[in-house]
Formats: C-alpha cells, sequence, structure tokens
C-alpha cells in the first residue's frame, strides 16, 4: 500500500531525528578542517563513508573533488539533485582556519553537507524511495567560493577543469543532463529578513578578472628613473575603476572590489610584476558586460599612463540566480509546517552576494534555500554555528520533505515541463563558457 507524503514526511522526519548525533558530528568535523575548492579531499572522504555505510552507489572524483551518489524510486519518471557545498572560504583569522592555507567555514558549506548527510539518512535509511516516482541524486559539489583565482586558472590551463565553479564543472560534464529540478539550502545569519528560515532568494552575477601589470626592474634607491614602476601603474589603474562607480547605476547593483595578490617582489627594487584580482558585480548580464568594458579600459588606462604592459584575463563567473515560484511554494509550506509560518519568508530580498547555483537557474528549474543558525558576517572570522538544530537538522527535514512532493505526484516533471530556460546547456557553454 502506497503511504500518504505526510506519511512519508513524518518518516523522513523520524529517520533525521534517529540521526541527528551523527549528522551534526559531521557538520562540526567539517567545520573544524576547512578545504578550499578543488582540494577538499577530507570532505569528500566523509560524504563517501555516509554513503558507503548507507550503500549508496556513487561516483567519486567529479570535478575533481565532488561525489554523485544516485537513489532509484519506484519508477525513473523524474530525478531531482539535491546539493550541498565542499568547499571553504579564506578567513585566516577564523579560530578553526587552517593554518597552511587560511581556509574556514565562514560560509556555512559545512551545514549544507550535514544537511545533504540528513537526507541521504532519510531516503535510503527508509522505505521512502519506494513511494516515489522518481528518482534523486545526492550531490556533494566542490568549489563554489570563487578564490584562488590564479590556482583555478592554472587547472584550467592544464586541462583538469573549464571552470572556475563546480557547478558550472558538472554542467560541463554532462552531470546535469536527466536532472529535472535541483534543490539546495545556504545558511546565513542575516539573509532569512530575521527568520529562522526563506524559501529562496536571488543574487547577483560577476566575471572574474586576473590584471598583471608589466613593468621594469630597476635600484629603487639609485635608479628609478631607469625603472617602470608596475605597481604605480596599478595604482592608476584602481584610481581609474574607482573613478567609475559615478557611471553605474544603483539599480544594476554594480559592485567591482579588486585586491592586489602581488605588489612587487622586493622593496629596494622598482616593481616589474603587479597582479590584480577583481569581480564585477551586477544583477544582470547586460549591466556586468557594461561595466566589464568600463573596468578594462581603467585598468589599462594604468598601463599606458606609466608606460607598463597591462595584461587582463576575463573568467567566466557566475550568473544571477533567478528564482522558480513553484519551488518556492513547496519549500515555503515545507519550512513553515516544520517552523512555525511566522518564522519563514517566502522570498528574501535579493542578495548581493554571487553563487553557482546562479548557472543552473538559467539552465533549470533551481530552489537555493535560506536557513539561519549561524552569528556573524559570512565570509568573516566571527562566523559560528549557533543553532544546529536548524542549520542542520531542520535544514535536512524540510529538503528531505521537499524531494518528496517533488517525486510522488509528479510535481518535478510539471515544473520542469513547464520552465522556460534562459539558456539551453550549449548556449550557457557555447556563450557563458567562453567569456
Amino acid at each position: 500500500m502506497k503511504l500518504s507524503k505526510d506519511q512519508l514526511k513524518e518518516m523522513a522526519a523520524k529517520a533525521i531525528d534517529e540521526k541527528r548525533q551523527a549528522i551534526i558530528d559531521l557538520g562540526d568535523s567539517i567545520f573544524n578542517e576547512p578545504e578550499l575548492g578543488y582540494k577538499e579531499y577530507k570532505t569528500q572522504a566523509k560524504v563517501k563513508k555516509v554513503f558507503d555505510d548507507l550503500k549508496i552507489p556513487y561516483k567519486d572524483n567529479v570535478a575533481l573533488t565532488g561525489v554523485v551518489g544516485t537513489l532509484k524510486g519506484v519508477r525513473s519518471d523524474a530525478k531531482v539533485a539535491v546539493m550541498g557545498e565542499l568547499d571553504a572560504v579564506i578567513a585566516p583569522n577564523h579560530r578553526c582556519a587552517d593554518k597552511a592555507t587560511g581556509a574556514a567555514h565562514s560560509c556555512g558549506h559545512n551545514c549544507m553537507i550535514a544537511a545533504l548527510a540528513g537526507v541521504s539518512y532519510a531516503l535510503a535509511g527508509t522505505e521512502i524511495m519506494r513511494h516515489l516516482d522518481g528518482d534523486v541524486a545526492l550531490m556533494a559539489v566542490p568549489a563554489e567560493e570563487y578564490v584562488e583565482i590564479e590556482f583555478r586558472k592554472s587547472l584550467i590551463d592544464a586541462g583538469k577543469v573549464r571552470f572556475v565553479g563546480g557547478k558550472q564543472e558538472f554542467v560541463r560534464l554532462g552531470e546535469m543532463d536527466g536532472i529535472d529540478v535541483v534543490i539546495m539550502e545556504h545558511n546565513d545569519s542575516g539573509r532569512v529578513d530575521g527568520k529562522k528560515a526563506c524559501a529562496g532568494y536571488g543574487s547577483t552575477g560577476f566575471v572574474g578578472k586576473l590584471v598583471r601589470y608589466v613593468g621594469k626592474a630597476a635600484h629603487a634607491g639609485s635608479s628609478p628613473h631607469l625603472g617602470i614602476n608596475a605597481l604605480n601603474a596599478a595604482n592608476i589603474g584602481l584610481l581609474a575603476v574607482s573613478m567609475q562607480r559615478e557611471t553605474f547605476r544603483d539599480k544594476d547593483s554594480i559592485r567591482v572590489h579588486p585586491i592586489i595578490t602581488k605588489g612587487g617582489d622586493l622593496v629596494n627594487t622598482v616593481p616589474d610584476d603587479v597582479r590584480i584580482e577583481t569581480y564585477i558585480r551586477g544583477n544582470n548580464i547586460e549591466a556586468i558586460l557594461d561595466a566589464e568594458v568600463k573596468v578594462d579600459r581603467a585598468f589599462k588606462a594604468g598601463g599606458f599612463a606609466m608606460g607598463a604592459g597591462c595584461e587582463i584575463t576575463t573568467l567566466p563567473g557566475y550568473l544571477p540566480l533567478v528564482t522558480c515560484d513553484p519551488l518556492l511554494d513547496i519549500m515555503y509550506e515545507n519550512q513553515a509546517r516544520l517552523l512555525g509560518r511566522e518564522n519563514v519568508a517566502r522570498e528574501a530580498g535579493p542578495m548581493t552576494g554571487s553563487t553557482d547555483a546562479g548557472d543552473l537557474s538559467y539552465i533549470m528549474p533551481m530552489l537555493h534555500a535560506g536557513f539561519s543558525g549561524l552569528a556573524g558576517d559570512l565570509h568573516s572570522s566571527e562566523v559560528e554555528i549557533v543553532d544546529k538544530e536548524l542549520a542542520y537538522i531542520a535544514a535536512a527535514k524540510c529538503l528531505a520533505m521537499t524531494v518528496i512532493d517533488l517525486l510522488y505526484d509528479g510535481a518535478a516533471k510539471k515544473i520542469a515541463g513547464d520552465f522556460k530556460p534562459l539558456m539551453t546547456k550549449d548556449q550557457y557553454l557555447m556563450e557563458w563558457g567562453k567569456i
């Protein structure tokens, strides 16, 4: 006899409760051992251990460090992907930062993997899949944080990846082929407008830039006139970029925030090799590309002024995240059921940060839900997991319940059928991938 959706949701919640301590221990363990993108070997091993214990078949080393498990329903009418992110960000002053790399889970990604494990326990450790008319892909995805751009560029140059972001690589590798709907969640301290959770929100997109000024070295004390100061060129370029601010429309949410990653080699030598990394963010592609022209022009002006070379490498960043109303509705009801309607927002205000989940949202129905449970500003040294019941357990339950809604009565297939993509996979790889 086929159980009702409510019965299956109760079964999922009970399974997650029974594994509560294992889920919390996993989240805490990842928090204490942060790793940067495309290097998440310890975290990958922890995900594989969960899958091995549950006898979930999986592929590993997807996009270098990703893991994809598969659960089969009674029929394969549709396929839902549940995602979690493996990597950390750089916050070297965090109490749990890796001393060698500066990596820290100031991003909340450890919560996402804990929630993914919770979904795994709910679906693979029970009879729920026998009542669902579709399959589930459990995806632990690397490299969401767009950091160490020069390192990522070296991977691209070596042919190991094509994109900086892990979800982008999953698209390229075909891991998203056959997926009807993608759902995931992200944790924060303030993204949910004072509520405990929100069903979803949009975000900005961006392109990434590597800028290198090439000057001429000379003795800084005795013969600076013989050199070409690449640092001075960079400073002029940065000033010229800042002067562009008034040309950006407020409604486009343009943000340009460069850092100098190399300012020279020796204080007594005129700098001849200076390097900058930057994003150009915005809430729509047209505004991003318009700002990109201005920023490139400004950087080049610094080189021209000093007679230095200016080499600019542009890498595909992330597309703005587009919300999917039917998915928001489903997640909202599950969050309200679990946390109380007064504690949940259907949709939070737009996020001015970015995520490679935005790339998926252009191609397929995508849900990027929000849960609180953290304290401190994201990406800072103050981030802590202060409500593990909310950040780990409630998030897992809501994701599992949403899977049940999507695969119980054909909802996933209908949502996918009604969805109008902003790009096909081929368009995405050809148009955005070549930037």
